[in-house]
């Protein structure tokens, strides 16, 4: 099984302006390139049970977003999406990758959003050529936040970020994961770490502005997914409180040709809680680009 020590052993950094930033690369060999979009609040580690089998036919890169993870966690930083997207471009340039396919997660699903909106009827220097959403906010009327991220947006964010603890992230974990797919013991501690590494947590009331941006922007990161220039498939954990089953109707009523993949009885991490489907979501789809 890998090891969370294993993974950062053998992770990278790259310079992003004036921050490093923390990556995951395998199978540079391989002619098509897979990068992968971790979710709030968590990081790059989340993609460790499908990494082995997508390495099989996929160069990928996983990073872990500025404020997460590994990556640096400035405090007096603004956290917006563009600046992510401005980041996987950054990191994909830095690598040589000019083409690449997206399998993104929650807060990646926003970054993967703005990426389409970049390339939507444009000449880009980089070229998306699909992507697989798991379960996300991609319409902010749907999405139906827990009260501790309405709190951290909320004006006494700032002061609640001390007395996060890991039991506040188990409680509200227990309560977005399938009933019978809640994440161990072992899991919440390696979460808990990453989110605490460099004292991540006091960045939390900053990152979560995402919220709002998603509001702020909704035409033009909803606007492209209407008719996509790219295949794209949808897979959500039914179970979801946050961004399930009632999200996924929302994306069959407004996009032309839904491709939605529905698990029954998992939650919000379905890469994490049922990654042997999930996987086979994935081939399927890529086996009929």
């Amino acid at each position: 099984m890998l090891q969370l020590k294993d993974w950062y052993e053998s992770g990278q950094y790259f310079q992003f302006d004036d921050y490093r930033i923390f990556y995951q690369e395998a199978s540079t060999e391989k002619p098509r390139t897979l990068v992968l979009l971790h979710g709030f609040p968590t990081s790059s580690w989340d993609w460790r049970a499908l990494w082995a089998e997508l390495a099989l036919e996929y160069h990928l890169i996983a990073p872990d977003f500025l404020g997460f993870g590994y990556s640096d966690k400035p405090t007096d930083y603004d956290y917006e999406i563009s600046e992510q997207a401005d980041l996987v471009e950054a990191l994909l340039d830095s690598i040589g990758v000019t083409q690449y396919h997206l399998l993104t997660h929650n807060y990646g699903d926003t970054v993967a959003q703005e990426l389409l909106a970049r390339e939507s009827g444009s000449d880009a220097p980089l070229k998306i050529q699909s992507i697989i959403l798991l379960n996300g906010g991609l319409f902010p009327e749907t999405h139906q936040p827990r009260p501790i991220q309405k709190l951290l947006l909320s004006p006494i964010g700032q002061w609640l970020t001390p007395f996060l603890s890991r039991n506040t992230l188990k409680r509200n974990f227990d309560k977005i994961f399938g009933p019978n797919t809640r994440p161990s013991a072992r899991e919440i501690d390696e979460w808990w770490s990453l989110i605490r590494y460099n004292n991540g947590q006091r960045v939390f009331h900053l990152l979560i502005r995402y919220m709002e941006e998603r509001e702020q922007y909704r035409e033009r990161w909803v606007k492209p997914m209407f008719e996509p220039p790219v295949m794209v498939r949808l897979i959500v954990g039914e179970a979801d409180p946050i961004s399930g089953r009632h999200m996924a109707m929302r994306y069959k009523e407004l996009v032309r040709t839904p491709d939605i993949q529905l698990l029954p009885g998992v939650g919000h991490y379905p890469h994490t809680e049922m990654p042997k489907l999930v996987l086979e979501h994935c081939w399927t789809f890529w086996e009929n680009l």
